[in-house]
């Protein structure tokens, strides 16, 4: 076909569609003529695409309503089969470490005291390169030992005093630990950077002096270089900043390991004051979260991961799934209160206790429309430390954007499979597998978004949220029961 044939049948088209609008508003004026009355007009059902409606705000209130009814019914069945299993005693043995050996020596709470430790070396250790005592290479490596050093020594403990841990116990410990590990990993690296900035700034003060000895117009140029340069560090001073390595004071260190943030600053955004209401809703909001969640795991978990065994012992596909969908509704419950009673309440309460102005502790990540925006919202947190010290580095290095991904993947795997591996004392490798395939999933569901609509990349999103985890914790209890609660053939 000819490009004038072509202009031809788009200009008939073009004309056909002005002719049927002409056609429609004609009839309409025709039809109100008409002594019949006519009541119908050309339109579309609501629930088509072409029809434009979006509001749906009564089928959302019916879908909350319907889940409202269906949990109460899963609260009555459960009442019904287990009785009431909520014992806040139990609680407060399990939370305390009560019940963590003969001795009462409490591990637990000795190993988090220690923790202090590690960070204070790591700040001796920053001293003692700023002011010269260490070199810088001897520095990098005490850092990188002090860092693994945090995060195996749960590790070791367990191996050889494994008995005396409660499950809670440990399962705390390797978390704060972990945490310690991302802060002091921060810490040493942002030093680091100040300390070869401040180098830079000095060599090139140097050669500013140096050129000032000549009588021209490139050495006028370099002292009003130099006096911007010191009219920016006295503008810094008096808005009351803190320069490297000023910043090297026990304070500013138990400042950042307090902070809810995993990212270290010379000088965190703060707030005027402490807003007191603000304050004691968060403090009841944790307080009623933590008894919600406990109340909700001893109930109605326990019981549908305990019944789960003999299912996934036998290989029996349908009851497995029928334990699987059992137990998705406690467990996308609990997930979804413990994110809530973490990242708004208990992180809210720090940063206002501690006057920490930035409170983007997390995304919109319900409305992701695929893995990768859920994981880049869901924990900020995280997410920005995985960018600031992991990913930003590597393609500085020169590498590509898609091998820096998998770096921060694998590292997030591992530190899941430590979460979940160390505290059970054995080791497996669902969540490490649980994280690597997020890859590909987001893939698939970016695949669906673009192919499919927005929607369908969400539903994705909230279907490996409901059914992925309840998953992974099945294994894990099925491997557990069988490493410790099967008798010897």
């Amino acid at each position: 076909m000819t490009a004038e044939a072509e202009e031809n049948l788009r200009y008939r088209r073009a004309q056909s569609v002005t002719r049927a609008e002409e056609i429609t508003e004609q009839e309409k004026r025709v039809r109100k003529l008409q002594l019949d009355k006519p009541v119908h007009k050309p339109r579309d059902s609501l629930f088509s695409w072409s029809s434009e409606f979006a509001d749906f705000t009564g089928l959302v209130n019916w879908g909350f309503l319907m889940l409202t009814i269906g949990g109460l019914r899963l609260f009555l069945e459960n009442l019904l089969k287990y009785g009431f299993r909520v014992n806040p005693i139990e609680w407060i043995i399990v939370l305390t470490g009560y019940n963590e050996g003969d001795n009462r020596q409490y591990p637990s709470v000795v190993l988090l005291i220690f923790s202090v430790v590690p960070a204070v070396a790591s700040l001796l250790i920053e001293k003692g390169i700023a002011v010269g005592i260490l070199s810088e290479n001897i520095g990098i490596t005490l850092q990188v030992s002090n860092i693994l050093f945090i995060v195996s020594l749960p590790v070791v403990v367990l191996y050889f005093k494994g008995t005396d841990f409660s499950f809670v116990g440990i399962s705390t410990v390797c978390f704060i630990y972990l945490i310690l590990f991302l802060k002091i990993w921060s810490y040493a690296q942002t030093n680091h950077w100040c300390r070869n900035g401040a180098k830079g700034k000095k060599s090139n003060n140097k050669l500013r002096r140096q050129s000032l000895s000549a009588p021209n117009w490139n050495s006028l140029n370099n002292a009003e270089i130099e006096q911007s340069e010191e009219e920016k560090s006295d503008q810094a001073a008096a808005a009351g900043l803190v320069k490297y390595p000023d910043n090297l004071k026990l304070k500013d260190l138990f400042y950042f390991l307090l902070a809810p943030t995993l990212c270290y600053e010379l000088n965190f955004p703060r707030t005027t004051r402490i807003r007191k209401r603000f304050l004691l809703k968060r403090l009841l909001e944790v307080v009623f979260g933590v008894n919600l969640i406990l109340a909700l795991f001893q109930q109605w978990m326990i019981p549908s991961v305990t019944n789960s065994v003999d299912p996934f012992s036998h290989m029996e596909p349908m009851k497995i799934t029928e334990r699987l969908l059992k137990l998705a509704v406690p467990n996308h419950l609990i997930w979804l209160c413990f994110f809530y009673l973490t990242f708004h309440s208990f992180l809210n309460l720090m940063g206002e206790l501690l006057q920490f102005a930035d409170r983007n502790f997390y995304g919109d990540w319900w409305n992701a429309n695929n893995i990768s925006v859920f994981w880049r919202s869901w924990n900020m947190p995280v997410h920005m430390w995985a960018v600031r010290h992991v990913y930003l580095p590597i393609t500085a290095r020169g590498h590509s954007k898609l091998v820096a991904s998998i770096v921060v993947f694998v590292i997030s795997a591992l530190f899941h499979e430590y979460l979940v591996s160390v505290p059970l004392q054995m080791f497996r490798i669902w969540a490490f597998l649980g994280m690597m395939a997020q890859p590909p999933l987001a893939v698939i569901s970016r695949f669906a978004q673009l192919r499919l609509g927005a929607r369908w990349g969400n539903i994705i999103v909230w279907s490996s949220l409901i059914l992925g985890q309840p998953l992974a914790i099945m294994m894990y209890y099925h491997d557990y029961a069988l490493a410790h609660f099967t008798p010897p053939q």
